[in-house]
């Protein structure tokens, strides 16, 4: 249906109630948008209060701790923020937070489809690359901070390791099966969208 906008816009409504309904009744548990957002607010502020904790504190092995537990507590909390507060800019709602498996790390938030099959692919496709970004960038702004801090310098090279390795993740696996074969899939379909206009 992403192919032709005209057959987006007319079925919108309908296949968002379908997409919702399919989802409220596989998913489970399920918590409201605002929930989500607040824990996750919750999050950066405990990963900047990590940051705050390894440049006062004395201690170098709590410093270094501190650091490291920054990075991952930042890459967790942003990435879905980064989805719903580009996805809300660009017209796109969601519709609920969930929990996709017993030991996903990551939350899920769940697109309302009738908004996102509205939006213009490029938008979608900025969407989905916020989060992915987002959570690439964060152990490198406490990398960039470990200057600042108490913390050794192995907790600079586990701080950097967090970030490679997410890097890594993402070429091998989110090119495959994520955020950035959603990113391919609408910018692919964006260009088609302007070449039929042509």
């Amino acid at each position: 249906m992403k192919r032709d906008p005209v057959l987006s816009a007319h079925w919108a409504e309908q296949a968002g109630r379908i997409d919702r309904k399919a989802f409220e009744q596989r998913v489970r548990p399920r918590f409201p948008v605002w929930f989500g957002n607040s824990v996750l607010a919750g999050g950066v502020v405990a990963g900047a209060g990590a940051v705050a904790v390894s440049i006062t504190v004395s201690n170098p092995t709590v410093a270094g701790l501190a650091l490291v537990a920054s990075a991952g507590i930042l890459s967790v909390s942003v990435h879905d923020l980064a989805h719903w507060a580009v996805g809300r800019l660009r017209g796109i709602r969601f519709v609920a937070y969930f929990l996709d498996g017993p030991v996903r790390i990551q939350p899920g938030l769940k697109t309302d489809y009738a908004t996102y099959l509205r939006a213009q692919p490029e938008s979608r496709a900025a969407m989905h690359a916020a989060g992915a970004i987002a959570s690439k960038v964060a152990p490198f702004v406490s990398l960039a901070l470990w200057p600042l801090s108490n913390a050794p310098v192995w907790a600079a090279w586990a701080t950097l390791g967090i970030g490679v390795v997410q890097l890594v993740t993402d070429v091998v696996w989110s090119t495959r099966h994520s955020d950035w074969k959603r990113v391919r899939r609408e910018r692919r379909l964006g260009a088609a969208h302007r070449a039929a206009r042509a």
